[in-house]
């Protein structure tokens, strides 16, 4: 395996705060690379420095060996790499199909002219987009839920129709920002065979999460972040045993 993401001596300074110092790891494609820390520890930040959303201070990231420097989230998923966020950003007037369409725009070929005349290739690609969409709802466990309006869809299964709209772009890597957020467990051991499944499908997955039971089941390797600086590094095993990563976050 190759490193699909390298990180090195990344900052990130908000006026005289550093929220992110010093940072530097490497993610090989098809591992689950999740980040951990207590809150206020730079997690989210390093995932909006990743995802083009901040620009850093200092510091250099790469995709596939191309630094992203200035490189805005749309050219980063044009590159491969797109993300889900905290506060979900579904669109919760359209259909759950029509969600996950959405995300597939990037590889669609039609242009202005196919559009206002309504050409067979924009329909061909329209049933395509409309069927591949069908596929990755059935991959998520949201099947059911095809032409239902995201309004009546549970929470749980909102979530999973978030990562299938961010699948749809066909990424290299996918990064999941606290995905198992108000599940109840049933919904996170749903959350579990889905990554794994991502995963084993060849999409490298990072992710920043709470739950440990769910990272220490699920990582190849985890970051531990602490006051924005790197803790830790390592398998899930070397992370439970590291008296650091004990004293600071998991508790004695």
């Amino acid at each position: 395996m190759s490193a699909l993401i390298e990180v090195s001596g990344l900052d990130k300074a908000f006026g005289g705060v550093h929220a992110v110092e010093g940072v530097s790891f490497s993610v090989e494609a098809g591992q689950v690379y999740s980040v951990i820390g207590p809150n206020g520890a730079g997690k989210t930040t390093l995932f909006n420095l990743i995802s083009g959303i901040y620009t850093p201070t200092k510091g250099e990231i790469r995709l596939n060996g191309e630094s992203t420097d200035r490189l805005e989230p749309n050219q980063l998923a044009e590159r491969g790499m797109c993300r889900t966020f905290q506060q979900m950003q579904i669109c919760m007037n359209m259909t759950a199909i029509e969600n996950v369409m959405l995300g597939r725009h990037l590889k669609l070929k039609s242009n202005l002219f196919s559009t206002l005349f309504r050409l067979p290739s924009l329909l061909r690609d329209e049933k395509s987009c409309r069927q591949h969409a069908q596929d990755l709802m059935e991959f998520v466990g949201c099947g059911e839920y095809l032409d239902t309006e995201a309004s009546a869809m549970s929470y749980g299964a909102l979530k999973r129709l978030e990562i299938a709209r961010a699948l749809a772009a066909e990424p290299k890597v996918i990064l999941l920002d606290e995905p198992a957020a108000g599940l109840n467990g049933t919904e996170t051991a749903a959350l579990e065979d889905l990554i794994r499944k991502i995963a084993d499908q060849g999409t490298t997955v990072m992710l920043v999460e709470h739950d440990m039971k769910l990272v220490m089941g699920i990582s190849d390797r985890l970051l531990v972040l602490n006051y924005g600086r790197v803790l830790a590094e390592g398998t899930p095993e070397e992370i439970r045993n590291n008296p650091d990563v004990i004293a600071a976050y998991l508790g004695g």
